[in-house]
């Protein structure tokens, strides 16, 4: 492989993990090309020829500091962009502008067969469905809580009231304001008396609560599996990290080789993984986050995440 072919990092202006991989990159010397859907129009250019030459696609990539053939791309890290809003336009104007960036950049993209994706965007808004995630999680061997999503409020009461403990989770994050003020969707407890006939507006994902020591984080980079336990005694653990505390350990042999397989059900190469510790050292299958954060377990244990995301890239072919 020409040591010159430049790897794409797609991500929004202040990504300090991916800051992380950009540097082991450059102790590679590797080229590395940094955009952000966003800038399209203002700092960043896309022009790709079809059916008029050898290539099935060929052109370039532009930002202020960096041209790229887009046949000679190696790799792309998918990590965490933002597309453009056009809130500068009328909402018809902006919804077709939108679009048009969404399936011209993102569609040309797309069509480039040569780099190593990590992940590719459209496998990764595959593998984010919760219900295929548990479905597929069960089929692989690996323990899932009981689980109901429904809009049937009587069925939601039924549920609810036949465990000791249920929580609620979102089946999508979507950015969400109430008085101005960012929510965030937490795993929260649920009683019968709070579920009222507003469940039959959508769906809804209810889950009995593991009776949980701990909580594993597994992030998966090609081949390499890093796994970390999160000891917090909270019930979800991202509401106070400054709570935690972290420990390496070793995942079951038969553990790591179903999330190796799910990954390539759903044709990822990196993701990262939650499970809850029961006290009989028992692991719960909470859920995939195929673009999960990862970089504060680096900093917090020392394991080589950064480094691993790097050589995948690197090498621009998936293990």
């Amino acid at each position: 492989m020409s040591p010159e072919r430049p790897v794409l990092v797609a991500t929004e202006v202040d990504d300090l993990t991916a800051d992380m991989v950009i540097t082991q990159l450059n102790r590679r010397n590797v080229p590395v090309t940094r955009f952000n859907p966003a800038d399209i129009g203002a700092t960043l250019t896309v022009s790709a020829r079809f059916g008029s030459c050898p290539a099935p696609v060929a052109g370039q990539l532009r930002t202020p500091s960096r041209t790229v053939d887009l046949a000679e791309v190696r790799s792309v890290y998918w990590r965490r962009p933002a597309w453009p809003v056009f809130d500068h336009l009328g909402v018809d104007d902006a919804r077709f502008a939108a679009a048009q960036t969404r399936y011209g950049l993102g569609g040309t993209l797309y069509a480039l067969d040569g780099p190593l994706w990590v992940n590719h965007p459209l496998r990764n808004a595959a593998a984010d469905y919760k219900p295929a995630q548990l479905a597929v999680a069960q089929r692989l061997g690996l323990t899932v809580p009981p689980t109901l999503v429904t809009n049937d409020p009587d069925m939601a009461r039924t549920f609810v009231g036949s465990h000791d403990q249920v929580i609620f989770k979102t089946l999508r994050w979507t950015p969400y304001r109430r008085d101005g003020v960012p929510v965030t969707g937490w795993a929260d407890p649920v009683t019968t008396t709070e579920i009222n006939e507003g469940v039959a507006v959508v769906p809804h994902l209810f889950q009995a609560v593991v009776d949980k020591v701990a909580d594993l984080r597994v992030l998966i980079v090609g081949r390499e599996v890093f796994a970390v336990r999160i000891e917090s005694g909270m019930l979800d653990w991202r509401k106070d990290y400054s709570a935690l505390s972290y420990r390496v350990v070793d995942l079951p042999g038969h553990v790591e080789d179903a999330l190796l397989a799910y990954l390539e059900h759903f044709g990822l190469v990196s993701g990262s993984f939650d499970f809850a510790v029961d006290k009989a050292g028992d692991l719960w299958w909470l859920e995939l986050n195929p673009n999960g954060q990862w970089g504060w377990l680096e900093e917090s244990t020392g394991l080589a995440m950064a480094a691993a995301f790097a050589e995948l890239l690197t090498q621009g072919v998936a293990p």
